[in-house]
């Protein structure tokens, strides 16, 4: 889902096993369908997103 986002996007995983990053290789055979991608939207838009990203004092350290 994310890879078809925008074609610039590219999601980094971290794993310390070879067998987790085989499986996560494995991500790329997966095809999504246009009725796929729309399902996933719809379940993400209905997903209340609530509280800050990241902690405040985060933030300040940031110069955000």
């Amino acid at each position: 889902w994310l890879m078809a986002q925008k074609p610039w996007i590219v999601p980094l995983f971290g794993t310390r096993k070879l067998e987790r990053l085989e499986e996560n290789l494995g991500a790329l055979s997966v095809t999504l369908s246009d009725d796929d991608l729309e399902q996933i939207e719809v379940g993400a838009a209905a997903i209340r997103i609530e509280g800050a990203r990241y902690p405040e004092e985060m933030l300040r350290r940031s110069g955000r």
